[in-house]
């Protein structure tokens, strides 16, 4: 039976799956960013615990560390198609379940509605949190597929890349919006419309993709032939890079996530800024989302020139100053927040500015590591992948971990983790991503095929 598909019906699916897959680039940014903010009303409501109001960003990454491997697993079973239909409806149920925690138990108490409201909440977050891995896992070699793949797929991942950076730095300041000034009614119920909005997205997208025609991977449904005497663990290399992904998510969401705790707090610890502080918090950490789009254009033009391994080491090192300097800064000294990001004519610490420059730095690393790790991995590079993705954890354990420092001497002080984290990707570039294993035989017949693909996907 002959396809009667015409070439012009052929050609318009593909760009529907095109814009299906920018927007859920977007969706991935969109979702990983609503945790932090969100978590400003939760922290407040528990009498100011940045702990526990962080608590949903970890259940959010810790999806990572179960489905990590699986969702590679289902790539390679389902196909493209029906393992992005499966992430878009586990997208759409842990929006509405977080949602569902503004409407049962009415206000929050601890000692009450914690069990009701919060749980749901956390549930919600880490159903969520499955479908944001499943997405990545498919998205960026999807759109690689559709592009044609080489130079003309990479320029697809970069617009894609761009949307995302770009949802990335409207999240918080939507949701800071939406929030205001936060007082003891402040409840989730607030942001109900991003939920709602996410919620519309993720059916839309499923409704548009089923009907969508993608091309597959050749290798779909069939059982992987190839044995390996080694592993990717067998690599110094990889697994000094695995850590350093560990480390870099809880870099990229840690400096960010508490900055806005910092400036929404209106106690004395936090920055005491008058007037609707989350607005002015989430307009300030969305400059910080903005520059690391920034950073990634410009890493775009010089990598060419420059090494992936120097551009860690310059941005690592770079990263590391800029978060001594917020640390040794007065919280006295502060400057006033432009016009042109929020009009309150409000001042805010210049540590804050400081913090907020670290965008520039983080937006090379997760690349640069990735490339540096996988270097020399042939046909083993597939399971590094998976590897990577459970490692993305740490998004969610290094943030939790800088609360608990914040929650008991400050939240400067607890900046000193970073430094400690920044030191050891210092340290990675300079030393640790050396293959010193390459007695390792890793050739494959489509070791290099492999390798590229998913470089590019990265």
């Amino acid at each position: 039976m002959t396809d009667q598909t015409s070439p012009q019906a052929h050609q318009g699916g593909k760009t529907i799956a095109i814009i299906v897959g920018l927007f859920l680039f977007g969706m991935i940014a969109f979702v990983t960013n609503l945790a932090a903010p969100i978590g400003t009303i939760w922290g407040y409501q528990f009498q100011g615990s940045s702990f526990l109001g962080m608590l949903g960003n970890m259940m959010n990454f810790l999806a990572y560390l179960f489905m990590g491997i699986p969702a590679g697993k289902l790539l390679s079973k389902l196909g493209y198609k029906k393992t992005t239909l499966w992430a878009l409806a586990i997208g759409a149920i842990g929006m509405a379940v977080q949602y569902a925690s503004s409407v049962f138990g009415g206000e929050i108490h601890i000692t009450d509605s914690f069990a009701l409201n919060f749980i749901i909440y956390l549930l919600g977050a880490f159903i969520a949190g499955f479908c944001v891995c499943m997405l990545n896992t498919v998205v960026n070699p999807l759109l690689n597929v559709l592009g044609g793949g080489g130079n003309k797929g990479m320029q697809l991942l970069q617009v894609g890349g761009t949307l995302n950076s770009l949802t990335a730095t409207l999240t918080p300041f939507l949701v800071g919006v939406l929030i205001g000034a936060l007082t003891p009614r402040t409840t989730l119920g607030d942001v109900a419309p991003l939920l709602w909005i996410a919620i519309g997205v993720f059916v839309a997208a499923f409704i548009i993709l089923s009907f969508v025609t993608i091309p597959e991977p050749n290798e779909v449904g069939k059982k992987e032939k190839v044995k390996f005497t080694h592993s990717p663990w067998n690599f110094r290399h990889f697994v000094l890079g695995a850590i350093a992904i560990f480390i870099y998510v809880g870099i990229e969401v840690g400096i960010p996530g508490t900055l806005l705790f910092y400036l929404s707090d209106q106690t004395e610890q936090g920055a005491g800024i008058l007037g609707d502080a989350s607005t002015i918090a989430g307009a300030v950490v969305a400059i910080y989302w903005m520059l690391m789009l920034v950073g990634r254009l410009i890493s775009s033009v010089i990598s060419g020139k420059i090494s992936v391994r120097n551009q860690l080491i310059a941005v690592s090192g770079m990263g590391i100053i800029l978060a001594i300097l917020a640390i040794c800064c007065s919280k006295d000294t502060t400057i006033a927040v432009p016009s042109f990001i929020v009009d309150s004519g409000a001042q805010i610490p210049i540590a804050a500015c400081f913090l907020v420059l670290c965008g520039l730095c983080t937006s090379v690393m997760w690349g640069a590591i990735f490339n540096l790790a996988t270097e020399g991995l042939g046909k083993y590079t597939a399971q590094a992948s998976g590897i990577f993705m459970m490692m993305v954890v740490g998004g969610g354990v290094i943030p939790l971990v800088q609360q608990l420092i914040a929650g008991a001497v400050g939240y400067m002080t607890s900046y000193w983790l970073q430094v400690a984290c920044l030191g050891f990707l210092f340290l990675y570039g300079i030393w640790g991503c050396i293959n010193v294993n390459k007695d390792i035989p890793v050739e494959d017949e489509d070791a290099k095929v492999l390798e590229q693909e998913i470089l590019n996907a990265e």
